[in-house]
């Protein structure tokens, strides 16, 4: 029987011991916190709970006026500076953290039950391959003790930990790292969030409708750099508008705890000062102390392993997914490349990975979900494309909901109308793409999108309403 072993139990470990286990492998997963990983401990699933109760707050408290919600209480109007809603931050923080648990244990019984086995321990490589193609991998346990696991393949799913800078370490109570705050009892009353990249813009705007004053630290001249610029302004109107403090192009240079403050120097000397400091500042893939370089696996300048589309390193025999390979930071994306890696040792068929592909959100209120060919890509003439964007201010449903932000942005070519992108910035965009990912994925053309039967009144509408543009304007031959 081919034995695998896998290290590291997220995403892309546990998805691909499933696999492994279903082809007939002798699976084991080598894990020291618990499967899911940091995507299920400490990343997706807490923070997504934690955005869920602040969405319910956000979205109360900007519309139960218009949509003539009566609160039968002595809570003041909106129009005064008391909020109609509260939070209880500990009770949020202990369910965000059961939540996690449950959806943990879940995972080690699918995993289990599948036919795979489960090893506490941190895992590393014993060498170069051998002469029979198998691999020694040294698990090392709580207590020190190591045990040797002899593999035909081994994958690295290792994921990544907070990136932290030498002068703003953090301490766990007033400089946290996004793993951290899931135990503050209390809400922070003045937030500062370095860092305005998808982790930070969605803690900013979560402790925002949760009732903390937030101040975002940019380093770029917006929020969320990497994103599409129409959807990024958006956000950032939003965020000032519902009172954010939102700093441009400054760079976090130190930060300092000052007894129950702290302060935020910036490279400018500007000072700012808080009740707490959320350092989001990327994340740094865990490669080290695993023998890697060493078993002939290549690593990146970034420390990244380096990866094929089949997810196959420069050993043989040593496959990697997830967070460790910097592809894509993406549970879904670590998930495809664990469950390719084992496609394609166990022989089974397999399609190498197409990044072209892969929907992406963020989980920001409202949302931001991507998927194919960008405006960038457009603008920078790496794809010739029709682009059209309808404001959802236009959609009968959005005005029923009181939604007043956001958009859906189509990308087709010009001649085949063959949809290669698309946007969606509105509440639930992570369901919303849906229908533009397989659009992507099939290449589907505008006029099959537009012909296709929507609910009336809906959001996803207004996706019909984009294609019947895009297909209107081909038709006419407008470039």
């Amino acid at each position: 029987m081919t034995r695998i072993v896998i290290i590291g139990g997220g995403p892309g470990g546990y998805e691909a011991a499933l696999v492994g286990a279903q082809l007939g492998a002798e699976v084991t997963v080598v894990d020291c916190d618990g499967l899911g990983g940091a995507s299920v401990l400490t990343d997706c699933v807490p923070s997504k709970t934690l955005i869920a109760t602040a969405e319910v707050m956000t979205t109360f408290d900007s519309s139960y006026e218009e949509l003539g919600i009566v609160v039968a209480d002595d809570t003041p109007h909106i129009e005064q500076a008391a909020r109609v809603v509260g939070v209880d931050l500990g009770k949020v923080n202990r369910r965000v953290k059961r939540l996690a648990l449950a959806q943990s244990h879940d995972i080690t019984a699918s995993v289990t039950r599948a036919g795979a086995r489960v090893v506490r321990g941190r895992g590393k490589l014993g060498g170069p391959q051998g002469i029979d193609g198998t691999r020694d991998v040294i698990v090392t346990a709580a207590d020190g003790t190591e045990t040797i696991l002899t593999a035909d393949a081994v994958l690295i799913a290792t994921g990544g930990t907070p990136r932290e800078i030498p002068d703003a370490m953090p301490d766990g109570e007033r400089i946290l790292n996004w793993t951290q705050v899931y135990d503050l009892e209390e809400l922070p009353e003045e937030l500062i969030v370095v860092g305005s990249g998808v982790t930070g813009a969605e803690f900013a705007g979560a402790y925002q409708a949760l009732g903390s004053r937030v101040t975002l630290v940019s380093s770029r001249d917006r929020v969320l750099p990497g994103e599409d610029p129409d959807a990024a302004a958006v956000l950032e109107d939003v965020f000032r508008r519902r009172g954010m403090n939102v700093v441009g192009r400054s760079r976090a240079e130190s930060v300092k705890r000052v007894g129950d403050r702290v302060e935020v120097t910036l490279s400018d000397g500007r000072v700012l000062t808080g009740s707490h400091c959320l350092m989001a500042v990327g994340a740094v893939p865990n490669t080290s102390h695993m023998n890697l370089e060493e078993s002939g696996v290549r690593l990146k300048d970034s420390g990244h392993i380096w990866t094929d589309k089949v997810s196959r390193t420069s050993s043989p025999g040593v496959y990697a997914a997830g967070d460790v390979t910097g592809v894509f930071a993406l549970a879904s994306v670590a998930a495809m490349q664990g469950r390719i890696a084992m496609y394609h040792f166990l022989g089974d068929a397999v399609a190498p990975l197409n990044l072209k592909t892969v929907s992406s959100n963020v989980f920001t209120d409202p949302e931001i979900a991507t998927v194919g060919y960008t405006q960038a890509d457009v603008d920078s003439g790496k794809i010739d494309a029709r682009v059209v964007k309808l404001p959802l201010l236009r959609n009968p449903r959005a005005k029923m909901q009181g939604i007043r932000d956001g958009f859906v942005k189509m990308f087709c070519r010009p001649g085949t109308g063959i949809v290669v992108g698309g946007v969606v910035v509105s509440p639930r965009a992570s369901e919303l793409i849906h229908p533009i990912s397989i659009a992507v994925d099939n290449n589907l053309t505008v006029e099959q999108i537009a012909n296709a039967f929507t609910v009336y009144p809906s959001l996803s509408g207004s996706i019909a309403e984009v294609a019947r543009q895009l297909h209107t304007r081909k038709a006419a031959g407008e470039v």
